[in-house]
């Protein structure tokens, strides 16, 4: 699998996002500027200027006409996507971490971090197709710990909003009323902060990486925990296959690590797992760091992943992959 290597970033990469039909990749960086891609070539399309801060996060809308951008510069922005103008910017009082739209565009979930003397948040904000009708104003504010969320996402039909974060728990909140409903068994759940969370194709269940060196597969509607995936490095990054039962981690000791050690113990491997028999499959190797990022194209034929080098790898699957025997 000889991979695409895009280079646009010069800061570490931070999250990847393909759009719906899959021709579009999204890359976010601490480097303040969001760039877009073809996803079949790596081609460079355009960049999304107007951050001063790392950007965390990014969501593409059904329709790939808006892009939503999170940063630490406290302030979540909305994009055109083709001519990369900024429509609107909410601002906040604090870092804003992870976004996401709902099913129908017409809401977008957004976590702040704890910042100062404030808590961590979560926030739903509507989203107008009329511009000029936009405001700042949030339909449900959620209010956190102390305690950064790291990634929150919509459960099924927007009814639910599953959250998960730096104090290893996984919980489920009605966003009507913004109302906690069930909260990971801390038993069976993460014993170190989740990194990353990343929802199946059909939207059915979700899998969470933490920093304890493992991933975990969830029934979104249930918090049932359905499998478990170890490995011997922190896992930053988690992606679910849209075609086949499988599932890739990434991650490495981080930078500060690696250092003190043989270069080749930092495991800067992306790797894959049977989702059922939660047994290893196959690696990619290729990143020079900690993998931060990952995304399936929604085709299944490839998959992107972004490192603590500044490097995006798109890696289109040999023949060989379709035919694995488990």
């Amino acid at each position: 699998m000889r991979p695409i290597v895009l280079k646009g970033h010069e800061r570490p990469l931070t999250f990847l996002k393909y759009n719906r039909d899959g021709d579009l990749l999204f890359t976010c960086a601490k480097d303040h500027t969001p760039n877009v891609w073809y996803g079949h070539n790596g081609e460079r399309i355009g960049t999304y200027q107007g951050h001063n801060g790392a950007v965390w996060c990014c969501d593409v809308s059904r329709d790939s006409t808006r892009l939503i951008t999170g940063s630490a510069d406290q302030s979540v922005k909305l994009w055109n996507v083709e001519d990369g103008t900024q429509l609107f910017s909410f601002k906040f009082d604090s870092p804003a971490r992870s976004v996401d739209f709902s099913e129908g565009d017409k809401l977008a979930l957004i976590t702040t971090d704890p910042f100062m003397e404030l808590k961590s948040a979560i926030h739903v904000k509507r989203i107008e197709k009329d511009l000029s009708r936009q405001n700042s104003e949030s339909g449900l504010t959620i209010p956190g710990t102390k305690f950064r969320i790291n990634r929150a996402v919509w459960g099924p039909l927007n009814r639910t909003i599953i959250s998960a974060g730096e104090d290893a728990v996984v919980r489920l909140w009605d966003s009507e009323t913004g109302q906690l409903l069930k909260e990971s068994d801390p038993e069976k759940g993460h014993q170190k902060g989740i990194t990353s969370l990343a929802k199946s194709a059909d939207g059915s269940f979700f899998l969470t990486g933490a920093s304890d060196k493992s991933a975990k597969l969830w029934d979104i509607r249930t918090l049932t925990l359905i499998k478990t995936y170890v490995t011997e490095r922190p896992v930053n990054a988690v992606a679910i296959s849209p075609i086949f039962d499988h599932v890739v981690l990434g991650g490495g000791q981080s930078a500060s690590d690696v250092t003190t050690t043989d270069r080749r113990a930092g495991k800067f491997e992306a790797k894959f797992y049977h989702m059922i028999l939660e047994e290893e499959i196959g690696g990619v190797k290729g990143h020079f760091g900690p993998i931060n990022a990952l995304a399936f194209n929604p085709d299944g034929r490839s998959f992107a992943s972004g490192g603590e080098d500044g490097y995006v790898r798109v890696h289109h699957f040999d023949p060989d992959y379709y035919h694995i025997k488990m």
